[in-house]
């Protein structure tokens, strides 16, 4: 039984981790305007997503600034 459940405990990790890899590389880094494609509008923007959605244990609030993001025009 223990065995099984190290199996099940390692599965549960690796597709974290590979969860975590997806959602990061996917996250947002370019705005379509060339004028609001700088660091200090990237960094209001994405606040103002954070705000908007406040961090989730599940981790769902990931993929919302994401959204959020996209929505404002990064890519």
């Amino acid at each position: 039984m223990t065995k099984a459940l190290f199996r099940a405990t390692q599965a549960f990790w690796i597709i974290s981790m590979l969860g975590m890899l997806i959602a990061c590389s996917s996250f947002p880094s370019e705005n379509e305007d060339p004028a609001k494609n700088n660091k200090a509008t990237y960094n209001k923007d994405l606040r103002d997503c954070q705000e908007d959605y406040p961090e989730a244990g599940s981790g769902v609030h990931i993929r919302q600034w994401i959204n959020c993001m996209n929505l404002k025009g990064w890519k």
